[in-house]
């Protein structure tokens, strides 16, 4: 059974990102709490819960005898057709081919490329979220004496950071 990614694209990292960002600023400023973070709702939320066709073109004006009138189009496409043993219904298709092959292909090529990049920034913010998780549980447990708040906040982070490792650690194992 595949396991089904929780990020199919860039955008869908938006939260992970956002997460990364708090830790950032809670470590940097110490009395920053789940009221004055820029997240409050999800950290919130985490308490309450508790855990948690040029080319063909170009083909057929270099098979037809006079350009792209009505002469050189049909004669263009039978001599296109004559290449698989066909007539102009038959060139229509060979004339088509190269567009659609270079269609699929630059398709396949995008698509190798955003999936690379994908799993780039994946890798990139799991190593973030590590080491933000570590700073995160030192300072929980430096803070004994820390406010409510700050440990509600602190506790919060360390439980969105958990999720976001182990999400986008899974993911990375699916690739």
């Amino acid at each position: 059974m595949a396991i089904e990614k929780k990020f199919t694209n860039l955008k869908s990292l938006s939260p992970v990102i956002a997460i990364i960002e708090e830790a950032g600023k809670g470590l940097a400023d110490k009395k920053r709490h789940i009221k004055t973070s820029d997240i409050p709702e999800v950290l919130g939320a985490v308490v309450g819960i508790g855990a948690g066709g040029l080319v063909g073109l170009g083909l057929l004006n270099i098979l037809g005898y006079a350009g792209l009138g009505a002469a050189g189009i049909t004669s263009g496409l039978a001599t296109a057709g004559g290449i698989i043993g066909g007539g102009m219904v038959a060139g229509i298709g060979v004339l088509a081919a190269p567009a659609v092959i270079l269609g699929v292909g630059g398709y396949a090529t995008l698509s190798h490329f955003k999936k690379k990049a994908l799993k780039q920034e994946k890798e990139t913010l799991l190593q973030e979220a590590i080491i933000k998780h570590d700073a995160v549980l030192n300072e929980l447990n430096s803070n004994i004496k820390a406010s409510t708040e700050r440990m509600e906040y602190l506790n919060s982070l360390n439980i969105l950071l958990q999720a976001a490792i182990k999400d986008l650690s899974e993911d990375l194992k699916a690739e």
